[in-house]
């Protein structure tokens, strides 16, 4: 049997081969609101009242409402959600733009700050030479502002994968889809990170792997089929990431 680069792979294939010699981990998907940064509560709804205001409307989201309406994926959905039919849709795209320019003005004067571990887990994944994906129910513009945290360096490696590039939000897998096809990925070779159990349902039906770390509105939340739970990233090394995937494959 030849032994140059194809008979090394034709070795990979070998039934005997273990499971994750023939299928390395390739990447690590994190979600954006709540794994990156806890934007939740002081963020998108701190950044929805600001545009209730501006737009003339007595509406205020309390911190309790909030958490009710996140079970529903995206903030225009949520804002159909809380306003009803009665309400146009381009008064309804109206306060969504508002709201994201809000957000992002939050995000520049750290108001939102990167959750503990992240930055050292996203080194040691690039430095593995994996790729690293965002995978958000939220529109780009707010993802690249939370992305934009880690700086430069490591923000234009990050491929970028948001609400406004797929037709449905989660807990439906279309966002983990995208990100599979675009990177070549096979579920396998990719372990998700998540907050929430919309979140951890989507992974999961993209047959993904997924390690959830709670955020504040997740904290009470039920995680069945989580490879992990973690209250925070901060003891969570890449070698603890290759584990979870290894350990499913068993």
């Amino acid at each position: 049997m030849r032994t140059g680069k194809e008979g090394s792979s034709l070795l990979s294939l070998l039934p005997g081969r273990p499971p994750n010699e023939r299928t390395p981990m390739r990447a690590l998907l994190f979600d954006c609101d709540g794994v990156l940064a806890d934007t939740e509560r002081d963020g998108h709804r701190v950044a929805f009242n600001h545009a209730f205001t501006d737009a003339g409307l007595t509406d205020h989201w309390s911190v309790d409402h909030y958490g009710s309406l996140l079970d529903t994926g995206g903030g225009r959905h949520r804002l159909r959600r809380h306003f009803g039919p009665e309400l146009p849709e381009p008064v309804i795209a109206d306060l969504h733009q508002r709201k994201t320019d809000h957000f992002i003005a939050l995000v520049a004067r750290g108001a939102v700050p990167l959750r503990p571990g992240v930055e050292r887990l996203v080194d040691e994944a690039l430095a593995a030479g994996l790729d690293i994906g965002v995978c958000s129910t939220s529109e780009e513009r707010s993802v690249r502002a939370v992305v934009a945290g880690l700086g430069p360096a490591r923000a234009q490696r990050i491929h970028i994968f948001a609400g406004d590039q797929v037709a449905r939000r989660k807990p439906d897998p279309a966002i983990y889809r995208l990100a599979l096809s675009s990177l070549g990925l096979d579920p396998d070779q990719a372990l998700a990170i998540e907050d929430s159990a919309i979140g951890l349902a989507a992974a999961r039906a993209a047959g993904l792997q997924c390690l959830v770390t709670r955020a504040t509105y997740s904290r009470h939340e039920r995680f069945p089929g989580a490879a992990r739970v973690v209250d925070s990233l901060e003891d969570i090394r890449l070698a603890d990431c290759r584990a979870l995937l290894t350990d499913q494959r068993r």
